[in-house]
């Protein structure tokens, strides 16, 4: 919390979570610090969530080359992500950094699903108005969800070979009735926040950073966390998919090629079903092309 509990902010060192999704995925240099930029607040936006088993899952659906970047946070900050286009790589733009709003695009959606247990989940949709990810996540709280919000996130590579040498976020909102005198505290810092990426970079604790930055604002810390690139992917949860299409395609997988093999899209771990697996799948399956309980 902030200026006597009027803001409550989130904070995240997710160097090694970044660094994993790299060697994960085989990401590009551009892929990885666009993707590393929405694990980071997937994963803050995760640790609001007040039940272990609520999700978040985040969508960037722009008209670059990346293709869709889903990511999906768990409570405490576990994290999971992946781009369609992964290994796509750009030019350098003029100022010597990574073109990520050339990689995302300019134009599409930003869409936010929260799975809180309800029998619906709660869904949030934004137009892009950058590409560059931090933008389009402050814009998406302050349209979407009415709370004006100030989001930083930064992924530092290095130039020779891409190895990530620190990746951060910072989240701050206002709470109800947050006087202006707040928000104006928070504002005569905002020019300190962008260090944070290059602090981690340069190897200071993020508990040594954020009481810097924060060293006018009165900030109580309620809440602590380890982030993490954590893929939840198991065989049941793929039998439960497959059980999902049906009888009549389970049937024609079986007769046309006697087994199948799903892999995550998240992590790259595969799964093998021969036949006699496919068989067992089938008699749990219904006509309808589900199951009555989900």
């Amino acid at each position: 919390m902030l200026a006597d509990r009027a803001l409550r902010f989130a904070a995240i060192d997710g160097t090694q979570l970044v660094r994993d999704a790299q060697q994960t995925h085989g990401l590009s240099r551009v892929a990885t610090a666009a993707l590393g930029r929405q694990l980071l607040m997937t994963s803050v936006i995760a640790t609001l969530c007040k039940n272990a088993t609520d999700t978040v899952t985040t969508v960037l659906a722009g008209n670059g080359p990346s293709g869709n970047l889903v990511c999906v946070g768990r409570s405490g900050g576990a994290v999971k992500g992946y781009a369609t286009n992964p290994d796509v790589e750009l030019p350098l733009r003029a100022d010597a950094k990574l073109d990520v709003r050339g990689y995302v695009g300019t134009s599409g959606k930003l869409t936010l699903i929260r799975d809180l247990g309800l029998k619906e989940p709660y869904v949030g949709m934004c137009n892009l108005i950058s590409g560059e990810i931090a933008e389009d996540f402050a814009q998406y709280f302050t349209a979407s969800e009415q709370q004006p919000s100030i989001v930083y996130l930064g992924v530092h590579e290095n130039a020779a070979d891409g190895f990530v040498t620190g990746a951060g976020g910072l989240l701050i909102q206002t709470m109800p009735n947050c006087p202006d005198e707040a928000i104006e505290r928070v504002m005569a810092i905002a020019d300190r926040i962008p260090t944070l990426g290059t602090r981690l970079a340069d190897g200071e604790a993020l508990n040594d950073i954020l009481h810097d930055l924060f060293r006018d604002l009165d900030a109580t810390y309620t809440d602590t966390y380890t982030p993490a690139f954590s893929c939840d992917c198991s065989r049941e949860r793929l039998e439960r998919a497959l059980i999902s299409i049906g009888r009549k395609e389970l049937t024609e997988l079986i007769e046309q090629d006697g087994k199948a093999e799903l892999t995550c899209q998240f992590c790259g771990k595969s799964y093998q079903f021969d036949r006699a697996a496919l068989e067992s799948l089938l008699a749990e399956a219904t006509d309808n092309g589900g199951t009555d309980e989900q």
